[in-house]
């Protein structure tokens, strides 16, 4: 009985793996279609535009990147390569 049960037990395992992906960062609001036209002059093409954001941790844009594989948040770039923050606010 055990070696009738073995193919079932590994096939099990193996569909297992097959899960969808879960999203992680889902604790801070996001204001997608919010940054301004400027920085939108300054962001290079080739990056969606319409998923960047203003990320409080450390003061740069950020926009969703859809790879073959997973979705990951990239910093928003210049054409230079120069990540887009906001001026920080003087004390």
């Amino acid at each position: 009985m055990q070696r009738r049960s073995a193919p079932i037990l590994m096939a099990l395992l193996i569909v297992a793996g097959c899960t969808a992906p879960v999203r992680e960062d889902v604790s801070a609001p996001v204001d997608v279609n919010r940054i301004p036209d400027n920085v939108a002059a300054l962001a290079a093409p080739e990056q969606d535009l319409s998923t960047a954001r203003l990320r409080p941790e450390d003061g740069c844009y950020w926009y969703e990147h859809s790879g073959p594989v997973e979705t990951t948040l990239v910093p928003l770039r210049s054409p230079g390569g120069n990540p887009i923050c906001a001026a920080a606010q003087p004390s």
